[in-house]
């Protein structure tokens, strides 16, 4: 069964930029990073999903962006934060600057849950936060460094988001891979 979100991915030209902003935090021990050439922000998690539904998932996700009135839009990549807090932090990332696509963004991710809702997946047990992951915390190592880091403001870059991707994930002992399975355009 294959293991389904539904993402808008980081341009290749702007890798090496996000790669940058990892660069502080690299000789944290307890981080896992990000392969700057995989990075995407996650709409929605759909998870394990029988392959004879991916076809509706396609059709929904067309719904969505034609439900969200969404057209291509330029998307300002930058600022960091950690989810679930800085008391526990698990992930580390970039976000999106508020007044440069935050607010497309996350009408789109809105219309893609409300339509994969209404197919019969589960709905997110937390608030939208458009964000691209730079890293993973395994463990309270190098925890200080983290949330010096908070008070920098990198930006990773501009570009132009004109669809949004259903791509599956295969978890590797190398990490994760990703296939795209279906593009909508905005």
């Amino acid at each position: 069964m294959p293991r389904l979100f539904v993402s808008v991915d980081l341009p290749d030209r702007l890798a090496d930029a996000f790669a940058a902003v990892q660069e502080p935090l690299r000789d944290v021990e307890s981080l896992r990073f990000t392969d700057p050439e995989q990075a995407h922000c996650t709409l929605t998690f759909l998870g394990d999903t029988d392959e004879a539904r991916v076809g509706d998932v396609a059709g929904v996700l067309e719904a969505a962006v034609a439900d969200a009135d969404a057209s291509a839009f330029e998307l300002e990549v930058g600022g960091v934060g950690v989810f679930p807090s800085t008391d526990y932090i698990s992930v580390i990332w970039v976000g999106v600057r508020d007044g440069h696509g935050a607010t497309e963004l996350t009408r789109i991710a809105e219309a893609v849950e409300r339509e994969t809702v209404a197919l019969g997946f589960d709905e997110a047990d937390h608030e939208f936060t458009p964000h691209f992951t730079l890293a993973r915390m395994d463990d309270a190592r190098g925890k200080g460094r983290v949330l010096e880091y908070l008070n920098e403001d990198p930006t990773v870059g501009r570009f132009e988001v004109d669809e949004i991707r259903l791509t599956e994930s295969t978890l590797t002992t190398d990490g994760p891979e990703y296939e795209t399975r279906a593009r909508v355009p905005l």
